[in-house]
């Protein structure tokens, strides 16, 4: 299926569900933001790379405007919904600020993937997450979480986030995800040992000697 939705570029990765808050003060996204909140249509956010623009990205859904501005400016809620593949950009539309797309939406399983691979990315997110010393807590229970909802707390650059955002299987993600951690925590153990190291350096140390003449 294809057809043509109006589109707010941007340099981040939207997954599919993820809650993300907007603030918009361009006149053209001000124009576009309300006339999809009163026809209740979505918009699409292609994610931004190097100021090129990318094929991917996901549509969304305002669900909440938050707080309206005395010069039109918005805070806003939205939800991620489908992927969608850029087939043409429209840059100009009659009587609108903002350009718009046509798009087709590929395959996308949102299944659960392997549970066993998935325990082992939620393990090793949790591991670098203490190796950082960062807190933080996933909004749903382990069995229910899928890469999505993980997929921005692993520590990925846009380019790795944006080649997730092209897995249409959550086994490739997942596995993505996996190999992504067996990369970084190696390295995140050694910066841990060598500060663990620092540490001792310039201390009063109760060592043994050698005894020579023994």
């Amino acid at each position: 299926m294809t057809n043509f939705i109006p589109i707010f570029p941007l340099g981040i990765v939207v997954y599919p569900g993820e809650d993300l808050n907007l603030h918009i003060f361009e006149p053209r996204y001000k124009q576009l933001i309300r006339e999809c909140v009163e026809a209740k249509k979505p918009f699409g956010i292609p994610t931004v790379i190097n100021r090129q623009l990318g094929e991917l990205g996901t549509l969304v859904t305002v669900v909440e405007i938050t707080r309206e501005y005395e010069n039109g400016e918005l805070d806003i809620k939205t939800k991620g919904g489908d992927i969608f593949r850029v087939l043409e950009t429209v840059k100009e539309i009659p009587d609108k600020l903002y350009g718009g797309a046509i798009v087709t939406y590929p395959d996308n399983s949102r299944g659960q993937g392997v549970r066993a691979l998935m325990k082992w990315v939620l393990d090793g997110i949790r591991e670098m997450h203490r190796l950082l010393d960062i807190r933080k807590e996933f909004n749903a229970p382990d069995e229910l979480l899928l890469s999505y909802d993980v997929a921005h707390h692993a520590g990925m650059t846009i380019e790795e986030e944006y080649e997730l955002l092209g897995l249409l299987r959550e086994e490739q993600r997942q596995e993505y995800l996996k190999r992504h951690l067996v990369k970084v925590l190696p390295v995140l153990k050694s910066v841990e040992t060598l500060k663990e190291r620092v540490k001792l350096n310039g201390h009063f140390k109760n060592l043994s000697s050698l005894d020579l003449d023994s």
